[in-house]
């Protein structure tokens, strides 16, 4: 549809001004980093473990990109194709596939909607002013799917998230509480506690409000979202990431989508605010660098 495609490539546009580095403390490696003969970090090796025995998440990560050449093939008939390459640090190809679109592995992306959700996300698409790109949009899970990378540290009760995107973060506690049964403050990251399934961390994350998009498409949720996400650091530089989208007040049932990171180890996240774009300059580095 034009008006969806329009606000898309806006968003595309306007991002490259949103975007941060991971580059403050570039070429730095961390104490205990493996080594292969030739000296470059060993992302094979066995992944690291806390004290109390669990796999240690902590790391900056970076998501699996989709390449231009899927984009085309994915969302061809709603991109122009004049886009893919041409955003310097927000190029079509540094993001993943559901940060564009969520329901990318639905035909068509609508039919995973309940009727009346479809008809909201449509009548949000006809009055959405693009230009309020800046204002604070950013939710979970899209601030994992974009351009920049994330940072996990992880403690015994409690672990953070960070986003390069928009210096947002999360806090998921381990300490042994639940979710609580209603939320007095709903929240664009919503609250998260997690627990431990052998090596996989499973993090529960409800409390949302019904402001952020999921997604570039800006397909809307309600306060009624519950993500489960399944965390298994496979080995040092892999880490597995299973999400479980749940609202029932907007899609026909829950679905799961599959987000491979890999850890980027000569690298750091930097602070991002509108017109401070630098990852251009570094993630091409970074990248060659560590794969």
């Amino acid at each position: 549809m034009p008006k969806q495609r329009l606000v898309l490539t806006f968003v595309l546009l306007t991002s490259v001004l949103t975007s941060g580095a991971s580059a403050q403390w570039l070429n730095y490696t961390p104490p205990g980093t493996p080594r292969l003969p030739n000296g470059k970090p060993n992302l094979a090796a066995p992944a690291p473990r806390g004290a109390d025995g669990h796999p240690d998440l902590s790391g900056v990560w970076m998501h699996e990109t989709t390449t231009v050449a899927d984009v085309k093939r994915i969302f061809g008939h709603r991109w122009d194709g004049e886009i893919a390459g041409s955003i310097p640090g927000m190029e079509i190809g540094t993001q993943h596939k559901y940060g564009l679109d969520i329901l990318a592995d639905f035909n068509p992306p609508e039919s995973a909607m309940l009727p009346e959700a479809a008809a909201r996300y449509r009548k949000h698409l006809a009055e959405l002013d693009p230009s309020r790109v800046c204002m604070g949009t950013l939710g979970f899970p899209m601030g994992d799917l974009l351009s920049e990378p994330i940072k996990i540290s992880q403690a015994a009760k409690l672990t953070i998230v960070l986003y390069e995107a928009g210096n947002y973060h999360r806090q998921i506690y381990t300490d042994g509480r639940a979710l609580p049964k209603e939320f007095e403050f709903p929240a664009n990251f919503g609250y998260s506690v997690g627990r431990w399934e052998g090596d996989t961390l499973v993090v529960e994350t409800a409390g949302f409000n019904d402001k952020t998009p999921l997604d570039w498409s800006w397909h809307i949720h309600s306060d009624a979202l519950h993500i489960t996400e399944r965390l298994h650091r496979k080995d040092f530089g892999n880490l597995e990431m299973a999400l479980t989208i749940d609202d029932p007040k907007t899609f026909k049932r829950p679905f799961t989508i599959q987000i491979p990171h890999y850890l980027m180890v000569n690298a750091d996240i930097f602070e991002d605010f509108c017109e401070n774009e630098k990852d251009a300059v570094h993630m091409k580095n970074q990248s060659s660098v560590q794969r």
